[in-house]
């Protein structure tokens, strides 16, 4: 179909009045702001005169426009519980109570990360519950003064493995993204790994919590401590297991204050 003469020239004569506007805006340094308009402008006619269509358009437009994501905004802690659901994406859930997501603020400058919930976890749907759970609370809200609802604490399986073994490979994978979520979401200052399952995650590899606890690591770019887990502390509880605990505790407060 030919467009009409008179409508020709109308957007030629459009046309080159938005690329003299556009010059003028390169000059003054605005051309990434208006190019993207400019060649919508030249792209579309000017509709007949007298039609109240080019109206009727940009009405519908803007009324179905869908909501825009920007790409760049991390999903919240309640988007991920969703996404995570009724999880059965390993066998986990067949001996679960409840999913045990994680608690604590969400934004959180301090986040630790264990391996998986405990029988009593299991039965609150809350992590660090337990007697593993009442020194950790001991240590953060005795020992480093900060109320334990001021951090956040989660597991890297969302699920209670059977007998409290540590969590295999398949379902540390199924859980990980939903790990990675809530890091994500928190956007912690540092990380806390508590115990060889979490720190060999979150390094991808196995590691010697022994040897690699009070040494700085990095995950997703937020520093990481590992230390040991309150389970092993109250296993072998000596003032050495305990000092060594307190000075990476110490060490990862002071980094995410700085």
């Amino acid at each position: 179909m030919k467009m009409d003469p008179a409508l020709r020239r109308e957007a030629a004569d459009l046309v080159a009045a938005t690329r003299a506007l556009l010059d003028e805006c390169v000059e003054e340094g605005l051309e990434a702001e208006v190019r993207a308009t400019a060649g919508e402008v030249a792209a579309t006619p000017p509709a007949p005169p007298g039609s109240s269509a080019q109206g009727e358009s940009s009405e519908a437009e803007t009324a179905a426009a869908p909501e825009v994501a920007t790409g760049n905004s991390p999903r919240t802690l309640e988007v991920v519980r969703q996404e995570l659901g009724e999880c059965t994406r390993c066998t986990l859930c067949e001996g679960r109570q409840q999913i045990v997501f994680g608690d604590g603020n969400p934004n959180a400058d301090l986040m630790f990360i264990g391996e998986g919930p405990g029988e009593q976890e299991d039965r609150e749907g809350l992590p660090f519950v337990g007697r593993a759970g009442e020194l950790l609370t001991q240590m953060v809200e005795k020992g480093l003064k900060i109320p334990r609802s001021e951090v956040y604490i989660c597991n890297i399986v969302k699920c209670r493995p059977p007998n409290n073994r540590t969590p295999l490979p398949a379902e540390v994978s199924a859980c990980k993204p939903f790990l990675d979520g809530q890091i994500d979401a928190v956007q912690p200052r540092v990380i806390v790994a508590l115990g060889k399952p979490a720190t060999s995650l979150l390094m991808g590899q196995d590691v010697a919590i022994t040897r690699i606890r009070g040494t700085w690591l990095e995950y997703r770019g937020v520093p990481v401590m590992p230390t040991f887990h309150p389970a092993f502390v109250l296993r072998q509880y000596t003032e050495e297991n305990r000092r060594l605990v307190w000075n990476d505790l110490r060490a990862a407060v002071d980094r995410s204050r700085n």
